[in-house]
């Protein structure tokens, strides 16, 4: 093993135990460069290929860096993107045990359910609206392992994209039926907006990040799959959560789903 492909197994070792025992470790630095997105993919892979001999299933992915500003502040130009499983999904309303996470954030985002595979080589936008069965509206729990979010670009792409859980709502839309640049979206808690943004600021349009992402999973030969979940972006700032509580997102034609924190 040489000394780099040490310290990447080293980083995913930190970051499996950070997972395991709810405290965060310090940012990879000491192992791979702050800057390094390909060392990030493959810390990311090697705790994929362990979550999947664990037994995990994986389920579909997630894309963050989809805001300009928040490229920009990590200084880069592209998305990136995260696995999600199985145990990470929780459905609208269902308790949350905040337990389960370190230091979590929530988004508001579109998620896309995929009716056929997108493994094709150079895919169309074409192509991946005629792959989208339905949209749901989605809540992004973020999280991560890394001790007060003091990230980079290397830490976040290993950290499995500072994934945690997700919330999807139970009402599918079809893509025709809402509009999916200029639906607004708001996320209130406590009867507070504490959230507001547009479908546009997700790449100027969710299926220009689902695109993306189906196009960069073919190139990392993990293609989606028809029944996939792609949550494709955050449509507004991301939101500390400070206790337990409800989260209620609102997305104009989708409808509404709730994350509900509680304390165990």
């Amino acid at each position: 093993m040489t000394e780099q492909n040490e310290k990447i197994a080293q980083a995913a070792l930190a970051l499996r135990a950070a997972q395991e025992t709810g405290v965060a470790c310090p940012p990879l630095r000491d192992f791979v460069a702050a800057d390094d997105i390909d060392a990030g993919y493959a810390i990311q892979e090697i705790n994929t290929e362990q979550a999947l001999v664990s037994g995990r299933r994986l389920t579909g992915r997630k894309i963050g860096l989809t805001s300009r500003a928040v490229q920009g502040q990590l200084g880069v130009n592209r998305p990136d993107f995260g696995m999600l499983y199985a145990d990470m999904a929780y459905a609208d309303g269902e308790e949350i045990p905040l337990s389960r996470l370190l230091q979590p954030k929530v988004e508001g985002e579109i998620a896309f359910v995929l009716k056929k595979d997108l493994d094709g080589d150079a895919l169309t936008l074409a192509e991946v609206i005629g792959a989208i069965d339905y949209a749901l509206p989605a809540i992004e729990i973020v999280d991560s392992r890394i001790a007060d979010w003091q990230i980079k670009i290397a830490d976040t792409v290993a950290d499995n994209a500072s994934s945690g859980l997700y919330v999807l709502g139970s009402r599918p839309v079809g893509l025709g039926d809402f509009d999916h640049r200029l639906c607004g979206m708001v996320i209130e808690h406590g009867g507070e907006p504490v959230s507001t943004g547009l479908g546009l600021a997700c790449l100027g349009n969710p299926l220009n990040a689902t695109l993306w992402l189906a196009r960069e999973m073919v190139a990392r030969q993990r293609p989606l799959k028809a029944g996939d979940t792609v949550l494709s972006g955050a449509l507004g700032p991301m939101v500390t959560v400070t206790g337990p509580g409800v989260y209620e997102l609102r997305i104009s034609g989708l409808g509404t789903v709730q994350a509900v924190f509680t304390q165990d």
